[in-house]
């Protein structure tokens, strides 16, 4: 009597499987970004808290906390992406948000600078390095685990779904500060409204923490002995997808941070004396912003990856100039509703995909740690920079400046787009799927 052979993974995860397994990352992802978030949106709060009284700098050295923190991800990506490569998706994106979470809860128990003096702005210092460090590992890890969980023919919409829970996370914080301002006087906000948005990250993570514990892990074992990659492999066998990550990251980080986050801070400084209006603009560009990723995702499926990036890099190298020059001097809501949701549409074209993107470009055993150490590289570099290169060329006079540096970035990661990039060529996703396909017993999975 012969006995059968045990049942091995489903070729293709299911359309039920996908979305669960998608829910449960995409939950974990918004939570982060929450916390990465309400940090810009409450900068104003925080620069009056964590730094002395009349310090006329003290929205340049808040900005540049922020660009601090990004000197983490590299060494978060690298950590994270080996630890995700080695032990896989699931444990690493449960060590990322437990990080994540405990600072969150410090920020917000941590005493001013009226209490502790410059002690305030260590802990704070501290406090989101250590968050730089857990979004250096979470952005890698998470757009690994989305791609590879994914039905394939869908992957570009599945995926997609990593963007619209990391700007989910910020029409968050919108949401939490509206909130707050409807409720709450702008000083009661001043004095503790802040610390409630921390905490909420805090709590928030600590939740979802249970159902990152239970979701599948997406790196396969298939009966076939699995490695993981180190950076020196990294850099020496796969140095070309390294830099073509690298380089289709540039020109997206960096406007991302312009439009995402340059352009609301501008909104808020025009209705600075109708901060509700305000709100209410930039929530409403930022809702539309996330419920357009998975349709610029369900059209990659379609036509492919590179049109949307192409259309991306024209428009922004031809509009970015003209969005920095006129949002600005627009004063009616609907018109600075407009150019923002304009813009948002555009960057759509890179946000909406440059996940999937990138994981392609890697083979399973070094994906997590390639696709993280390529973006966070450029991140640091040029999108987490952009908001206090903007505010150091705003106190200058220098705007025109800032808007041609954004531009030739773009116009770099468009080089690359036009003439690196395949449309619908292999991937390594699909020549794993494709061997998992031809190792399964005959019957399973269907």
């Amino acid at each position: 009597m012969t006995t059968a052979p045990p049942a091995a993974p489903a070729a293709q995860p299911g359309i039920r499987r996908a979305v669960l397994n998608t829910v449960r990352g995409s939950l974990g992802n918004l939570v982060e970004w929450y916390d990465v978030y309400v940090y810009t949106v409450f900068a104003s709060y925080l620069s009056s808290s964590f730094f002395a009284e009349g310090e006329p700098n003290a929205g340049i050295y808040t900005m540049a906390i922020f660009a601090v923190t990004f000197l983490m991800r590299p060494i978060g990506s690298w950590f994270f992406g080996r630890y995700a490569d080695r032990h896989g998706r699931r444990p690493a994106l449960v060590l990322s948000i437990t990080v994540m979470a405990t600072a969150s809860g410090v920020i917000a128990l941590t005493p001013t600078a009226e209490t502790i003096g410059g002690a305030a702005v260590v802990v704070l210092i501290l406090c989101r390095l250590l968050q730089g460090f857990a979004t250096g590992g979470e952005y890698g890890t998470s757009a690994t685990y989305m791609s590879e969980a994914a039905t394939p023919g869908l992957r570009g919409f599945f995926s997609s779904f990593q963007y619209v829970t990391l700007v989910g996370g910020h029409v968050l914080a919108q949401i939490t500060l509206l909130v707050q301002q409807v409720f709450l006087s702008d000083a009661q906000i001043s004095a503790f409204g802040w610390r409630i948005a921390f905490g909420i990250g805090a709590v928030s993570a600590v939740v979802v923490l249970f159902l990152r514990r239970s979701m599948d892990e997406s790196l396969h074992d298939d009966g076939v002995e699995r490695r993981s990659g180190s950076m020196t492999e990294l850099l020496t066998a796969y140095p070309r997808q390294l830099l073509v990550c690298f380089l289709v990251t540039l020109g997206g980080t960096i406007a991302f941070y312009t439009y995402s986050v340059n352009g609301p801070l501008i909104v808020k400084s025009t209705y600075a004396d109708d901060p509700m209006t305000a709100t209410w603009i930039n929530l409403a560009a930022l809702v539309l912003l996330m419920v357009i990723q998975p349709l610029g995702g369900l059209l990659s499926d379609r036509i492919g990856r590179k049109p949307l990036l192409v259309g991306f890099g024209v428009a922004g190298v031809l509009w970015t100039w003209t969005f920095l020059t006129l949002l600005p001097q627009v004063t009616t809501p609907t018109a600075s509703f407009l150019l923002l949701a304009g813009t948002y549409v555009i960057l759509t074209g890179y946000t909406s995909i440059n996940a999937v993107v990138k994981a392609e470009l890697f083979p399973a055993h070094v994906r997590a740690l390639g696709v993280g150490v390529g973006y966070a590289l450029a991140n640091s570099m040029f999108g987490g920079t952009a908001p206090l290169v903007y505010e150091a060329a705003k106190a200058r006079d220098a705007l025109d400046a800032f808007a041609i540096y954004v531009t030739i970035a773009i116009a770099l990661s468009l080089l690359v787009y036009v003439f690196v990039l395949k449309n619908r060529a292999p991937t390594f996703l699909d020549r794993e799927q494709e061997g998992r396909a031809q190792r399964q017993p005959v019957g399973v999975g269907r």
